[in-house]
């Protein structure tokens, strides 16, 4: 087996930083002026209501720009940033374009002659990745020369970790991103990200961990300031190493197994040359999973909090991004609207493939995929269905109030100010950098 080699370095200064990662490992050799690239960063998510708390959560324009820098200084003209961020609302686009003009990518294509694309409106390829899984991938990636992957050091919630390979999702279209949740338990999420990378042109991958985050991908995990770099020439390489960084053992990490096993490897560090500074040095235990009570049938807060009467099942593999946007906010208007007293027995229904538990009064099927999975389900007493793909705030609201639970109709209405509230946990913290995300 060859052997791989991937860099770690510690974040220290703008360009030199990223330019020993890049020539640690090996990377960006044999490029020319005809070389297209495309840069994926990772913006898994973007409003425009209020301030978002980047850190940890979205690739630094810091390293966007540095990587172009290089780029540039080795004679690419071609190169072109593409992301398909999610938004509260799927056909939104003006949220997109916000999104990269807040981070610089306009100073970007002025100064140096890069182009930025929203993936969501360009053309989509279906690209068969084996053992009858088919996805659509966006045509600008797939006619590339050489991907540069820069995603976020991070852990995730489904997921356990949210590295290179994971990074990709964001370049397929949406309902391949659904198709990615499949309720089917031997072709769930993580057997499906593991394909992500198989049909890629060749891949750079740059983990930026200026700002890491656990309990991610979005906002509502905890930053920190790590201040690494991870880089390699193998995504999957580069993923192992990122995994054990984050604390986690790449063979508990269910995609990472499955993509070492569609390679032929191993899901461990063995076959790769670590070089800069030593994994041990650097690692950093991040958690991945919320908390829940023992039975996981309520978030484990809630729990301390008394609240009986009613069970919000845990967040599985199916959950699409689309619904869980409202799962953060919903949970906060519960809490907010417990009294003390008991509600009258009601179950809450998330993804595809959760069961009604015999007996519950209520039952709300949250989102179209639990509707259409238990609309005719004999075993509910009472159905109450938010429909919608992604559920509309006026259903989620309507339903929790049919059920007897008066959560605030102001924190679903307004689940796009929810990132704005948290800011408040990084006022005044120095290493929580703004400038971080901007271009001069």
């Amino acid at each position: 087996m060859n052997t791989s080699v991937v860099s770690v370095v510690r974040y220290e200064k703008p360009e030199l930083s990223v330019r020993k990662a890049v020539e640690l490992s090996g990377g960006l050799k044999h490029l020319s002026a005809r070389t297209r690239v495309f840069i994926k960063p990772n913006i898994v998510f973007w409003t425009k209501a209020a301030p978002l708390p980047k850190w940890g959560v979205i690739t630094t324009s810091r390293i966007v720009e540095d990587m172009v820098i290089l780029l540039r200084e080795h004679g690419v003209a071609d190169i072109t940033i593409g992301e398909g961020m999610v938004t509260m609302n799927p056909k939104d686009t003006e949220t997109p374009a916000h999104a990269f003009q807040s981070l610089g990518y306009d100073v970007l294509k002025k100064r140096y002659g890069v182009r930025y694309i929203n993936v969501f409106e360009r053309p989509f390829e279906k690209v068969d990745l084996g053992d009858g899984v088919g996805l659509n991938f966006n045509a600008d990636i797939l006619h590339s020369d050489l991907v540069v992957d820069l995603p976020v050091l991070k852990t995730h919630a489904q997921t356990v970790v949210s590295l290179g390979i994971k990074n990709l999702k964001g370049t397929i279209d949406i309902p391949s991103r659904k198709k990615c949740h499949s309720a089917d338990p031997d072709r769930d999420l993580n057997f499906m990200v593991a394909r992500l990378a198989d049909k890629m042109p060749p891949v750079f991958t740059l983990i930026d961990g200026i700002y890491s985050n656990e309990r991610g991908p979005v906002f509502d995990g905890r930053p920190r300031r790590s201040d690494l770099l991870i880089a390699s020439t193998d995504i999957l390489s580069a993923d192992l190493v990122g995994a054990t960084v984050l604390g986690h053992d790449p063979a508990q990490v269910p995609h990472l197994v499955h993509a070492a096993k569609n390679r032929g490897r191993t899901p461990d560090l063995s076959g790769i040359e670590v070089v800069g500074e030593s994994v041990e040095a650097v690692t950093d235990p991040h958690p991945y999973s919320f908390p829940y009570n023992e039975q996981e049938t309520l978030p484990l807060p809630m729990t301390k909090m008394g609240i009986t009467g009613l069970d919000y099942k845990k967040y599985d593999l199916t959950m699409c991004t689309y619904c869980s946007l409202y799962n953060g906010a919903v949970l906060g208007a519960i809490a907010m609207a417990w009294k003390g007293e008991p509600w009258d027995d009601v179950e809450v229904l998330t993804g595809k493939s959760m069961q009604p538990a015999p007996g519950k009064k209520k039952t709300i099927l949250m989102g179209k995929c639990m509707y259409q999975a238990h609309k005719d389900n004999p075993n509910i007493r009472e159905a109450i269905a938010v429909k919608g793909c992604p559920p509309k705030p006026k259903q989620i609201i309507e339903a929790f109030h049919k059920a007897g639970i008066p959560i605030d109709p102001g924190i679903i209405e307004n689940a796009e100010a929810l990132p704005g509230m948290l800011m408040a946990k990084y006022k005044d913290r120095p290493e929580f950098e703004e400038a971080m995300f901007r271009i001069a």
